[in-house]
């Protein structure tokens, strides 16, 4: 039986008169959807000028998103204010930017301390496996993707936090729209990333509701980034065709030529991000969007390098695995909800991306001593 936990039911006057943070009313007793004791803060609107920098952690910090967020965040509240964090030993660049700290989202007790203790207000959670590692491991993404996500949860309800929650392509299905996608339809994934991403967009709707936690989820397409390496994911081809259009000059394809789905250059990825977090609740008219900026298929982001490196030869060996998991996925996405609700926009089409990509690749392989084409 699960044990007791103390919650604040919401209060109708404060429901109207905030428009961020938690919100809530006088504590009960009864029974809660956590076995943990959680307490259900109210929010207080503090008098101190410092309160309007948050005070930010990052889970999950080394993979391909954290470590240029952080930079992004800490160029707007200050060094000190952003915690990035993972289990894995930060590169000395990384480490030298700014706070790092180990956390493992398995652990409650660690992170309840490091919360507590670093003052947190948001709470940015990219700790997960990704489509095709999590296939291929389906006891440790259901670990990792739903009983950490449990635990950032708890906290953020305990704590009184600002908590995003990412999600992605892979959270539809093939019986859901294709082209495009909205924010709200049939989902139901065939991946246990996907499975994953849906829970977690339920689970921070239902809180929101229930007990006004402040949670914020955006369904990331295919992000393509020159700083980090692919870790996984089913579009992490269109990263590692830019790395071998500039060393060897040959991409073998694990996807079919024709395969369309959407993208987003990182930059883009990080300032949606930013921006969502930084909305007024009173102008969510979601907790959960579609964001996209371009769409496009491993033979049209090729053509568009070759007219930069017009020998690069692109073969195609479609993987079982990755090309299903790709054709149960949406063509494009449906972000007006975005647009509308807090101005999102991107500022990268498929010419931009490209020439970025190379441009930055290029140089980091200059830096490093290595061959360039």
């Amino acid at each position: 039986m699960l044990s007791s936990v103390r919650i604040c039911l919401p209060s109708t006057t404060l429901r109207a008169s905030l428009c961020h943070g938690c919100r809530g009313g006088a504590p009960v007793r009864g029974m809660g959807w956590s076995p943990r004791l959680v307490t259900q803060c109210k929010c207080e609107i503090s008098a101190d000028p410092s309160s309007d920098n948050p005070r930010v952690l990052i889970t999950g910090g080394l993979g391909q998103l954290g470590v240029g967020l952080a930079q992004l965040l800490r160029q707007q509240y200050g060094r000190e204010n952003v915690i990035l964090s993972d289990i894995k030993k930060p590169p000395l660049e990384v480490f030298n930017s700014g706070p790092f700290v180990y956390a493992d989202v398995l652990d409650y007790k660690n992170l309840r301390e490091l919360v507590v203790n670093n003052r947190i207000t948001w709470l940015v959670h990219y700790s997960a496996l990704l489509s095709a590692v999590g296939e291929a491991n389906v006891t440790l993404a259901r670990t990792i993707n739903i009983t950490g996500l449990h635990n950032v949860l708890d906290l953020a309800l305990e704590n009184c936090l600002r908590l995003f929650v990412p999600s992605t392509i892979g959270a539809f299905g093939p019986s859901s729209p294709r082209d495009p996608a909205p924010d709200l339809c049939v989902q139901r994934p065939r991946t246990i990333y996907g499975v994953s991403k849906v829970h977690g967009e339920l689970m921070g709707e239902y809180l929101h509701h229930k007990y006004g936690l402040d949670f914020r989820c955006l369904r990331y397409p295919g992000v393509i980034s020159a700083n980090t390496k692919p870790g996984g994911g089913t579009t992490d081809y269109a990263v590692q065709i830019f790395h071998d259009a500039l060393s060897t000059g040959h991409h073998e394809c694990y996807l079919r030529p024709d395969t369309r789905l959407p993208m987003m250059h990182i930059a883009d990825c990080h300032r949606a991000t930013v921006e969502f977090m930084q909305a007024p609740e009173c102008q969510l008219s979601l907790r959960t969007y579609n964001i996209a900026a371009m769409s496009f298929t491993p033979e049209e982001v090729a053509d568009e390098i070759r007219k930069h490196l017009p020998q690069l030869k692109v073969t195609y060996n479609p993987d079982a695995v990755r090309q299903t998991i790709a054709d149960s996925w949406p063509v494009r996405f449906d972000d007006s909800n975005a647009r509308r609700d807090w101005g999102w926009q991107p500022a990268y089409g498929l010419p931009e991306l490209v020439t970025d990509m190379l441009c930055s690749i290029r140089e980091k392989r200059r830096n490093s001593g290595l061959p360039v084409r």
